[in-house]
């Protein structure tokens, strides 16, 4: 389970990695338009609090790789509550899938830890 624990923490990772590169690269470019369903003139007008939001992303897919890579499970399982509680908010104030997309997956990976 440990294992497991671990991998879910690192799809987790790499998922708030890929958020970050949405955010800040692509949030304005043909494929970010089409991801959050945006017009040209609303990504540009929210582009900055994208990025803003990518950063912080970032700093939780940071937080729970350095968690793995020291082995300080309780680090790692910090920033996977972080995301579940950011997940919970954005599902209740933008759209319910970020809860599949960001909550469950950290979800998951706490409770294969309580299994080990």
């Amino acid at each position: 389970m440990l294992m497991a624990f671990k991998g879910f923490s690192a799809l987790v990772a790499l998922l708030h990695l890929g958020f970050l590169v949405l955010e800040m690269f692509l949030w304005a470019t043909p494929t970010g338009l089409k991801i959050f369903h945006m017009t040209q003139a609303q990504a540009d007008a929210t582009k900055v609090l994208a990025q803003n939001q990518g950063l912080y992303n970032g700093f939780l897919a940071a937080g729970i790789l350095y968690g793995l890579v020291t082995g300080d499970m309780n680090t790692t399982i910090l920033f996977l509550v972080f995301v579940v509680i950011a997940g919970i908010y954005g599902a209740v104030t933008a759209a319910p899938n970020i809860f599949f997309l960001q909550a469950l997956p950290a979800i998951i990976a706490i409770t294969l830890r309580w299994f080990v």
